[in-house]
Formats: structure tokens, C-alpha cells, sequence
């Protein structure tokens, strides 16, 4: 829905806001038309609910309203004495339309100083957790989001099991575009399995100012652009809509910024023809193959070198597979005197590989060996032909196109590219990309596969590792990586745990809240 639509949305919900209460408006003495204004209407009702004014500001936040429209409904009910189970189930079984019954049928008195306070120990409860919620989700989706990492594409960076705060605040908050969405969750409601979206209407996509912009090699959360496919191929094929915002959570390494001229070759990334300069932190992996002299048991070259992605067997090189080897790990596997040969598991130059994007056999490219080419930033324009077609056909048809609600189609006349039926010879983009890639180049599901990551997609940049979980070890205690909780994502030389300064803090809090208490304790004596 664009903007105009919900406009007109917003002006419908003023007038069936006034029908439904103008007379419980002029009860609780107050004017007819103050019920007519938007916005002022809904200030002028906290008043006359007994509400703080900011409660107004709540009921135009996405996802929030959902829970605040039908305490408000309650609310007005209850302040004109109204106070059963059976009205507050009507309320909220007709989404506020009982109102209108009470509003023209029922001769109800304004209770103007009402008790706040529930009645009973669960309304106390129920209002606790409402708030809760809501406290919960403002900070869920403007300012912090728990994240977990699921694979090992960043491995030694962030590994299997850590679980992250991500900031949204960093890069600008995007505003939900689903606004009719369970609290709190993804695209799947737990333990129940089911979607927890409708999908339709979308919010137009609007994000809140960041201060600071995607740098070079951040590591960045984002929703995965071709989620909606049924099945990512190669080639991607099948369509199952999803809303931007309701797509896969993923999270690489940003090592291609807008405007950039990216190359992959031996499995290095190259920017401008330059060598990509890593973090101290990041620890590119490559998959490697070893044979060894005589027979060993291969599993000791994973515990003793770190190998946290596993071992396999290529049975025509009659060579074990090392899916992702650091470069401290290959030092020591080469002085191991029982390893016959150690070599680099990859694809040679000009090898095509159709899983690669752009999935066009006339680029020869795999994802050892990609490239060069041209990351679109936002006004930057760029030729349309037959050969650059396939790495922008997408973006203008569905990034810029349908998932913005625009009516995109891109065809071919012989050697002539339509858009919309008119023929075009370039393009001007309309919002930045990016190129998300893993450290684990060899085990990562990443932009060599599917392309651009468009800004819109960008969820937030992980800070904090709060807690990690090992789950190949035995026991609870074992399990806990203690020496990763409470660290940064970002930064330089190895990080740094602050869980003890956080228990110094906790205890200092704990210490003085029982003093305090204590102390208000003799003083009421």
C-alpha cells in the first residue's frame, strides 16, 4: 500500500473514530468535534481515559498498536462504568465496533476519577505483561535485536551458538513494514510453527537517520534478498511471496561497499584492483585436502587444529576434505609428519560453476575466481544491454520494483532491452547495494551465489556477544564458552570478556537496592 493509500486509511479510521465516540466525548465533557481531529482526538481520549498523553504516540508505532488499540478500547469502556468480562470480550471480539452500541443505545455515566488499579491479582498481572510487551518490542525494533548465529560462514570471528545483540540504531532503524505481526518474533510464531505475519498491507519502507554509514569489511546483519524464492536453485526457481522485513535474517561481512569494482580471484577479494585489508579479527578460511602417510584416524587433525566444520573424503583424489582451514591450522597441518601432501580444495580460473551469479555461462566464473564487476550506488548510472543485463535484471524488477509496490517488467527485443515495453539503454539506481560475503570462503552461502544486498534489506550491525554455546561438548558447564561472553564484535586484537565488571556491577546493584529497601523498612517503623 503506498503512502496516499494509507493516508486515506488513516483518514477512514478518524471517521469511524468519531461515529463511534462522539457522545462519549460530550458525557465526559468535552466538545463533539474534539472526537473528529486526528491525532488531537486521541489526546484529548487519554485525558478523558485517565491516561498519559504519551500513550497517543504509541497507537501510531507499527506492531505496538496492535496491542495498544484494544487496551484503549477497554479503557474508554471501563471509564464510563463499564466494567465486565462480557464487555471487555465484546470490545475486543469486534475490534472496538462495540463502542457504537455503548455510544447510541446506552445511557452510561463518565467515571472521571476511576481507579486505575485492576480489580483482581490476574488483571494486574495481564496489564504487567501488556506494558512489558510493548517496552519489549519499542526497544526490539528500534534500538536492539537478539540475533543467533546459525552457521559457520564467519567462523572464528562469530562462531556457531553465539548469541548477539544487534544494534539498529547504528545504520538507522528500519520501521516495520508488516505492520500486522506477532510481537517480538520473526516470520514464525515458536513452538506453534505458524506465520506469524499477515502479509498484506506493507508499510512503505522508511527508515529512522543512522550515524554511521556500512564501512568496509563491517560485519552486518541483513534480510536475505532472495528468500522468496521456493528453491534458491541454481537457479533460483518457485515464488512464495515474503515481505522484506519477514525475510531470512543472515549476516556476512559488508567487503564490497557502493560504487566499489569487486573481484574474487583464488578466493581473495580485490576492490579496485586492490587486495582487500581484513580485521586483525576476521579469520579467512579456505577448504583444503591432505593425504596422509599410511592410516590414521583423521579426526585428530579436527581437535588438534581447531577444524570446527568437519572432515570428508574425496574418493577420485583419495584425499581428506578440510571444508574450512585457518592459516594457523594449515601451518601446523603442514609440519605434520604424518601428512603426506597438503593442497588448496578449489576451483581453477575460467571454471563455470551455475550456482555463481550471475547464473550466465557466458561469465566463466565460480566462486574461487569471480568477477570484476560493479556495485550500483544510489543515483549512480549504468549501460543496459544483453551482457549487463544479468547482474541488474533483478534489481530493477524486484528491489526496485515490486517489493516498492512498482510495477517493474524487463523483456528483450532482439539485441533491444525493454522496461515496461519501452526500450532503455541505462538505468539510474534508486537506493545502495552491497556485497555480504563469509570469512569461511569455501563454506558460505554468500553474495557470490545471490548477488546484491540492497540497503532496504540491511536489519542492524552486531555489537555484543552475550552469550556463546558450544554444542559439541558434554555438560552444561563445558558447553558455555565463558571466555566469549559479554565481548565485542567490533575491535581490534582479541576480544576482551566483560562479564566480571558486569558482576561487580550486578552485585553492587543487588547490594544497594537491599539496603534501600531496609532502610525504608525502619523508616516505616
Amino acid at each position: 500500500m503506498s503512502w496516499t493509500g494509507w493516508l486515506l486509511f488513516f483518514l477512514l479510521v478518524q471517521v469511524i473514530h468519531f461515529l463511534g465516540t462522539w457522545k462519549l466525548y460530550v458525557k465526559a465533557g468535552r466538545q463533539a468535534w474534539e472526537a473528529a481531529v486526528p491525532v488531537y482526538n486521541a489526546v484529548v481520549l487519554m485525558k478523558i481515559i485517565n491516561r498519559p498523553w504519551w500513550w497517543t504516540i504509541l497507537l501510531f508505532i507499527p506492531i505496538v498498536n496492535l496491542i495498544m488499540f484494544p487496551v484503549v478500547w477497554v479503557e474508554t469502556l471501563r471509564s464510563f462504568g463499564r466494567n465486565s468480562n462480557a464487555d471487555t470480550f465484546l470490545a475486543i471480539i469486534t475490534l472496538g465496533l462495540y463502542l457504537y452500541y455503548i455510544n447510541y443505545t446506552q445511557d452510561v455515566t463518565y467515571i472521571e476519577e476511576r481507579s486505575l488499579k485492576p480489580r483482581t491479582a490476574a488483571g494486574e498481572w495481564v496489564s504487567s505483561i501488556l506494558f512489558a510487551v510493548v517496552a519489549a518490542t519499542i526497544v526490539h525494533t528500534y534500538f536492539m535485536q537478539p540475533f543467533t548465529i546459525p552457521t559457520a560462514s564467519l567462523e572464528k570471528t562469530l562462531l556457531v551458538g553465539d548469541f548477539l545483540f544487534v544494534s539498529k540504531f547504528h545504520y538507522g532503524a528500519r520501521a516495520p513494514m508488516t505492520p500486522l505481526s506477532f510481537p517480538m518474533v520473526h516470520d514464525t510464531i515458536p513452538v506453534v510453527k505458524t506465520k506469524s505475519y499477515i502479509p498484506k498491507p506493507q508499510v512503505p519502507y522508511f527508515r529512522f537517520p543512522g550515524f554511521q554509514d556500512i564501512e568496509r569489511n563491517d560485519i552486518v546483519v541483513f534480510n536475505w534478498p532472495i528468500d522468496e524464492f521456493e528453491d534458491i536453485g541454481p537457479p533460483p526457481k518457485g515464488h512464495a511471496y515474503k515481505p522484506i522485513d519477514k525475510k531470512s535474517n543472515y549476516v556476512k561481512r559488508s567487503v564490497g561497499l557502493p560504487g566499489d569494482s569487486l573481484e574474487v580471484r583464488d578466493g581473495y577479494v580485490y576492490i579496485d584492483g586492490k587486495l582487500n585489508d581484513l580485521p586483525d579479527r576476521s579469520k579467512i578460511q579456505f577448504s583444503y585436502a591432505f593425504r596422509t602417510k599410511g592410516k590414521i584416524n583423521p579426526n585428530i587433525f579436527r581437535d588438534q587444529y581447531d577444524i570446527t566444520d568437519g572432515i570428508g573424503y574425496d574418493e577420485d583424489l583419495k584425499a581428506y576434505i578440510l571444508p574450512a582451514v585457518s592459516e594457523e591450522a594449515l601451518s601446523m597441518l603442514k609440519k605434520n609428519p604424518n601428512i603426506a601432501e597438503v593442497f588448496r580444495y578449489k576451483s581453477d580460473a575460467g571454471e563455470f560453476d551455475a550456482g555463481v551469479f550471475p547464473q550466465d555461462d557466458r561469465y566463466k566464473w565460480n566462486a574461487d575466481n569471480f568477477g570484476p564487476i560493479y556495485i550500483p550506488k544510489k543515483g549512480a548510472t549504468v549501460d543496459i544491454n544483453l551482457e549487463s543485463l544479468p547482474f541488474y535484471r533483478r534489481i530493477i524488477e524486484v528491489y526496485e520494483g515490486s517489493e516498492l509496490g512498482i510495477d517493474n517488467k524487463i523483456t528483450t527485443s532482439g539485441n533491444q532491452v525493454l522496461l515496461n515495453g519501452n526500450p532503455i539503454s541505462n538505468y539510474t539506481f534508486q537506493q545502495d547495494y552491497y556485497w555480504m560475503m563469509g570469512d569461511n570462503r569455501n563454506n558460505s552461502q554468500d553474495a557470490r551465489m545471490w548477488g546484491y544486498v540492497p540497503f532496504n534489506h540491511v536489519v542492524g550491525k552486531p555489537v555484543f556477544i552475550w552469550m556463546s554455546w558450544d554444542g559439541t561438548k558434554q555438560g552444561i558447564m563445558n558447553k558455555v564458552r565463558w571466555e566469549r561472553l559479554f565481548t565485542t564484535v567490533g575491535g581490534s586484537g582479541k576480544p576482551v570478556s566483560y562479564l566480571s565488571y558486569f558482576l561487580v556491577l550486578l552485585g553492587i546493584w543487588f547490594a544497594f537496592d537491599f539496603f534501600r529497601k531496609r532502610r525504608k523498612k525502619s523508616a516505616k517503623k
